[in-house]
């Protein structure tokens, strides 16, 4: 993801590193049938998601996980950020290569996440919910 790189080196865009993001096939790790791999932190919950199999196998790594078994699905991020996010239930984002020397956070804010969501959305301003 190169819009990525360059918001890390301090000259990206976070709106074009976002739009790249949306674009771009990620993995999930699977956890049981149905479930993805998520994890509560700062009162936010995180769904995980890697950029590719060594960022994944890094994550199973430090979970102490047989690298070569870590199911995962390929999913595309806009449906992690517009459909899984959601459907957390509370508030939540997408981490991003997690375990890597580079990790992003993708927050539920506007912009990232749908506004009904969005902790900056209609509701937190209005203060209606």
């Amino acid at each position: 993801m190169h819009q990525l790189r360059m918001l890390r080196a301090g000259v990206g865009d976070p709106a074009l590193m976002v739009a790249q993001f949306r674009l771009s096939a990620v993995l999930v790790p699977r956890w049981g049938e149905e479930a993805v791999w998520t994890a509560d932190h700062g009162g936010l919950r995180w769904i995980h998601a890697f950029t590719s199999e060594e960022e994944l196998a890094a994550f199973a790594r430090l979970k102490e996980l047989p690298v070569d078994g870590l199911p995962y699905l390929t999913v595309l991020g806009s449906r992690l950020l517009d459909v899984a996010v959601p459907a957390l239930g509370v508030p939540g984002g997408v981490a991003l290569d997690v375990a890597g020397a580079e990790p992003m956070l993708l927050p539920p804010m506007r912009g990232i996440v749908p506004d009904e969501v969005a902790l900056d959305g209609p509701m937190a301003v209005t203060g209606e919910g």
